[in-house]
């Protein structure tokens, strides 16, 4: 078995308030720039440089924004909100009122990342992802020359033996070096690992087995094409991190609510009146359909039994039968909004309520072991299909690239 993780060569520890949720959590360019203006230290404010208040107002592209955020992390730097530190292997452990995650942030080998069962390595990659979202991504990459955001990587199978070696590890270390509390009130905390056999013994248990990308599609692939020999990863295990929903807001539907639904039912699917409050579907093979108007409708939808089990995946069929065969939505439209399981189904609610969107819909999560099960089957997942919780958090520790 190669050995495909390795400590970081040169690392920026944060010393406080440069945490921030990834760039690709949010709903809306708006709520970032709402974020980067209560916590202007963030990271946020550099990996997403165009929502800063002042690129906003500006009407600044990511591109002609992408300078800024250059300047922006060197001066968060010089201002001593990152500590210099080298060979950097680094305990993380995420606290909430449930559970406890635990993981290892370090570098990987971009050489690693599989995409087919054809692609040898140890990394697999199996979503789709948007091309463009891919390019800011790369331009960031060359822009820093840092990596501020760790991709989430989950243990192919087993992870119990990490799980307790993590956990024994961190319960025998002092104060953490980075503690910071998210959103969510979850509380990240890392701790640097010294040199010596309890490192080495983490590195050769993350180094068994193969490694699935839970979090990260858009910056394993920047990475690659990026050039870059290694990028930022946290490995965890599967019993760290659970798959909540993701659903979608449709912001245009281009036709009256009465009509899309005489449309889902020429489709093949069964259109009837949600009972009760809406909320995410318990079992897959129906979605919740919300309406203006209080219109909210649960739909049975047409997955037939051709294809593989990703074509008849919940999320699969939407995008086939929903957004591109009635609406005429490619999967990329600005028209659609990707929202991942922090946003309740109220939020959704109240987005068609307000008049922001047309309609959501509400689609019950894969579980993680048709997760892992897909990517070993090297088939390849829908686009936005799998929230994966809790999220490593950015700007704790950055990467910095050689040369």
């Amino acid at each position: 078995m190669p050995v495909i993780a390795h400590p970081i060569d040169v690392a920026w520890v944060s010393t406080g308030g440069t945490g921030a949720q990834n760039y690709d959590e949010f709903a809306s360019d708006a709520e970032i720039e709402a974020i980067i203006a209560r916590h202007p230290d963030s990271v946020l404010a550099v990996e997403m440089p165009h929502c800063v208040p002042e690129a906003r107002i500006a009407g600044l592209s990511f591109t002609d924004a992408l300078p800024a955020a250059a300047q922006r992390l060197a001066d968060l730097r010089a201002g001593g909100r990152f500590e210099r530190q080298a060979d950097v292997v680094a305990l993380y452990r995420i606290t909430s009122e449930l559970a406890i995650a635990y993981g290892v942030l370090l570098m990987v080998d971009t050489d690693q990342i599989s995409t087919s069962a054809d692609d040898p390595g140890q990394v697999i990659r199996n979503e789709d992802v948007f091309s463009a979202k891919v390019a800011e991504r790369t331009a960031l990459i060359k822009g820093l020359q840092h990596l501020l955001s760790p991709v989430l990587l989950v243990q192919s199978e087993g992870g119990g033996e990490l799980e307790d070696q993590l956990a024994a590890l961190v319960s025998s270390m002092a104060e953490p070096t980075v503690s910071d509390t998210d959103q969510l009130d979850q509380v990240h905390e890392l701790w640097l690992l010294p040199e010596g056999a309890e490192r080495e013994a983490v590195l050769a248990a993350v180094n068994t087995g193969q490694l699935v990308v839970a979090d990260g599609n858009h910056r394993t692939l920047a990475a690659q094409q990026a050039g870059l020999p290694r990028f930022l990863a946290v490995i965890t295990t599967p019993g760290s991190v659970h798959i909540r929903p993701y659903n979608r807001l449709v912001r245009t539907l281009g036709m009256a609510p009465e009509e899309f639904v005489d449309a889902l039912r020429a489709a093949g699917a069964q259109v009837a009146p949600w009972e009760g409050e809406v909320a995410v579907p318990v079992l897959p093979g129906t979605v919740a359909v919300v309406l203006p108007h209080g219109q909210t409708y649960a739909v049975t939808l047409p997955h037939g039994t051709d294809g593989t089990v990703v074509d008849r995946l919940d999320h699969s069929v939407v995008e086939r039968v929903v957004l591109g065969g009635i609406l005429g939505l490619g999967p990329d439209d600005a028209r659609i909004s990707y929202v991942g399981g922090d946003y309740p189904v109220e939020w959704l609610t109240g987005e068609v309520d307000a008049g922001r969107a047309d309609a959501a819909i509400v689609i019950s999560p894969v579980s993680v072991q048709d997760f892992l099960a897909v990517n070993l089957e090297r088939l390849k997942m829908p686009r936005k299909s799998t929230w994966f919780s809790p999220k490593a958090r950015a700007g704790l520790i950055l990467a910095e690239l050689p040369g």
